[in-house]
Parts: C-alpha cells; structure tokens; sequence
C-alpha cells in the first residue's frame, strides 16, 4: 500500500469519523481502512489518531500531519487533472520540426489554420534539412520526405507526397534551347539539389515512356537548399529540379518555366513521425490529425497551380 494511498485512507477516515464508514465509502474493508492508519503512525514513529470503541480524535501531531495530507492530495489531484486534460484538450506549446522547403512554404501556413482551430496551442517550428532525434532533442513531430522510413521504433503517419519538376529561367532557355526528353539534358547545364533522399549524379523521371534515368556529367552548381537552387535556376545558371512548393512562385511571377512538362521527378512521401502511440497528447494527436486533413490538400493545389501557370505561360 503506497504512502499517498494511506494518507487517502486517513483524510477519509477522519471526515466520516469511523473506519467502517471510511471503508464503505472507499469501497473496501474496515480492517484496510484501519491497518493503513497503523502504518502511517509506525512508518512516522507518531500517534495520529486516539482511537476508543465510540469515537476517534486526531492527535496534536495527527492534526499537523492530515494538514499536510490534504494540501499534498489537492496538488496531487490537481497535477492528475491536468495531465489527463492534457489526453483531452490541446493546450501547451508543441514543438514541430520540418525539413525547410516544406515548412516553409507548406507548413507555416497550416500551422496559422491549425492555431485557429486550437487557440490554446503555441507552435514551436524548427526547419532544418536533417531528421532530429525526436527523443533527444525534445520534439513532439518531426515531418519527414523521404521515399520510405527505416524501422526506428517511432510511430509514422504518411500525410501525402509530392515530386520535383525540371525548370528554368526565359532567359537560359532563349539562350541554350530547350529539351524536350530527358536525353536532351546532356546538352544542357544542369544544377543539382544535394539530398541523401537521391543520387547526386543522375535524375530519374517518370514520364510517357515510364521511368528513364538520366545520369549528369560534371555540375557547375549544386546547394543543399532547394529554395536556393531556385534562385539559382532563376538566375539563369542552368536547369533544376524543383520541388512543387519551391518552384509555384517563379512559375507564377514567369522567373521560372517548366521544361519537360510531361516528366515528374524525385517523388517523396511526407511523413509525421512522433514518439509514441499509446497515451497521446491531446495537442500532438489533434495537429497530425490536422495534417494529415489538410496538407494532401495544400500539395495538390501547388501542382494544380502549376500545371495551370505552366499552361498558361506556355
């Protein structure tokens, strides 16, 4: 019998004044009720409780002691009240990670929607192009692109996916022609994005006559941000590879126009990967479930904004 449960059983007998009527409402025996009161006074060498066959009494030292008793039990069921809303309602700051292009340019912006629908939430976004130790370093979801997940022991929850598109600047292509397959390219300068995701040294796309690879000769160009490898693109240096939500605004402003519009490229599921399953906290279990309601949305829309700006500017 644990010392909190003793102190439970003393407050009790104490307001209901007998231990057979603490027992019953403690939906146990009297002889519980009394030998966890003994083992309170042998634990602390003190007499708590005057007992005679009609009455009880506290002590001096047992009026001190249930004192104590009921302040530590208010915060004990104080602290067990707040952790189990925390099962139920999303409160508290929830500490978010997210590979940069993305969070950028999709995430900010459903964590805004997300925030709408849980006031109480505050968001802690981190972007960075590294998986974290979500253990380690204290995250409560990590989004991850990545064409699968290694089996780590933390829960996965697949959100989407999305793919890359060949692109270049008005002015390159003015300059060096345009390709039209992807053997074409050799012709080409061709800039690269540096992710473990892919090879550094060939471009796969998927296409009219299916999955064809392009390997690269040497590069002039290559960055480990993909928002910089569009202003690189659309400063003229060459073609790139594009992510969707990396590419949509030069599409749209004509900085940037699509080249080989029948072929996608490096497809990536998104992932929300966290801790645990079992005992989830209201605000981690409702902002996955936001995401994986909106963010399928938010990246189809990016393709469906640039095939139609694609078209458009064709």
């Amino acid at each position: 019998m644990d010392t909190l449960q003793k102190m439970r059983v003393l407050v009790r007998v104490v307001e209901a004044g007998s231990f057979t009527a603490a027992a019953q409402h403690l939906n146990t025996t009297t002889a519980y009720a009394s030998r966890a009161v003994s083992d309170l006074e042998a634990h602390l060498r003190t007499r708590l409780l005057n007992r005679t066959t009609r009455r009880l009494a506290l002590t001096e030292a047992g009026e001190r002691y249930l004192h104590r008793c009921e302040q530590i039990l208010a915060y004990v069921d104080e602290a067990e009240a707040e952790a189990s809303d925390a099962i139920v309602h999303p409160s508290g700051k929830l500490k978010l990670h997210a590979m940069t292009g993305i969070g950028q340019h999709c995430v900010v912006p459903l964590v805004g929607r997300y925030r709408q629908r849980y006031p109480d939430v505050t968001v802690e976004l981190t972007l960075a192009q590294r998986v974290p130790d979500l253990l380690d370093e204290g995250y409560d979801i990590a989004l991850v692109m990545a064409t699968d997940l290694p089996d780590s022991g933390l829960v996965s929850q697949r959100l989407g996916s999305t793919f890359s598109i060949a692109c270049a600047s008005p002015a390159y292509l003015e300059r060096s022609g345009t390709p039209n397959v992807p053997t074409d390219l050799s012709a080409h300068t061709c800039l690269q994005t540096m992710t473990p995701a892919f090879p550094v040294d060939e471009w796969t796309f998927q296409g009219p006559r299916g999955r064809e690879t392009f390997v690269l000769g040497a590069t002039t160009f290559r960055v480990n941000i993909a928002d910089a490898l569009a202003v690189a693109v659309a400063a003229g240096m060459g073609i790139g590879l594009l992510p969707l939500y990396s590419a949509i605004d030069g599409l749209r402003s004509g900085e940037l126009v699509q080249v080989l519009p029948d072929y996608t490229s490096q497809h990536l599921n998104v992932y929300a990967v966290y801790p645990s399953r079992q005992y989830l906290d209201a605000k981690i279990r409702s902002c996955v479930e936001f995401l994986r309601e909106e963010l399928p949305a938010t990246l189809s829309d990016t393709y469906l904004d640039a095939v139609e700006t694609s078209d458009l500017l064709s």
